[in-house]
């Protein structure tokens, strides 16, 4: 999926609201493109708010944090109800680690959307099996915008889409960094999954 590059005058003169989705795999570059647009978007003097789960705590508590280090403030909250009190005046809202939210967050965000608001959303399109990760999908049908990101395959070297798990946990969500997830391309996640399987027998 392409990048839409939104001039400076169409950020500076929003009329419309909108849903961006930025998704891909671990090690990406997504909160990096997520605070790429933020700061876009306070340089042309825009209110801005940004939103992380509670749980997400690898980093930061308060802030959205990028694993190189660039940061933005964040609410971190437990429901995606929660964002609406908190986005009354912003005319941006930024949506990290949105895989982790409940089931209403696409209706959430569509409502911020309706009221004016550029929303703009960052996850994993894909769980550790390779599947579809909670709401990113609803989010990426109802996106007037989508930009898929990719790392590069740990393996090959090609462009990755997948976030492989090299521990035996079979929980869905399992925060973690390079210390139990590596990314990598469709071949060498299929690989690595049946050796996986073939461990456990």
């Amino acid at each position: 999926m392409e990048y839409v590059y939104l001039p400076l005058e169409q950020e500076k003169i929003q009329k419309k609201g909108w849903i961006e989705v930025v998704c891909g795999s671990m090690f990406s570059g997504k909160t990096e493109e997520l605070i790429r647009r933020l700061k876009r978007a306070e340089f042309a003097k825009q209110d801005i708010v940004v939103f992380k789960p509670r749980l997400d705590v690898r980093y930061s508590v308060s802030e959205v944090k990028t694993h190189n280090g660039c940061a933005v403030d964040s609410h971190a909250v437990d429901r995606s109800s929660d964002m609406l009190k908190h986005a009354e005046h912003a005319q941006v809202v930024g949506i990290d680690e949105a895989q982790f939210f409940d089931s209403e967050l696409p209706m959430v965000l569509s409502e911020l959307a309706n009221q004016g608001k550029r929303v703009i959303a960052a996850g994993l399109d894909m769980d550790y099996l390779g599947r579809p990760f909670g709401v990113m999908p609803n989010l990426i049908a109802m996106a007037e915008f989508v930009t898929k990101v990719h790392a590069i395959c740990l393996h090959c070297g090609d462009l990755a889409l997948h976030s492989h798990r090299t521990t035996k946990s079979k929980k869905l969500v399992e925060l973690g960094e390079t210390d139990i997830y590596q990314p990598l391309c469709r071949q060498c996640f299929v690989k690595a999954r049946a050796q996986n399987v073939a461990n456990l027998k």
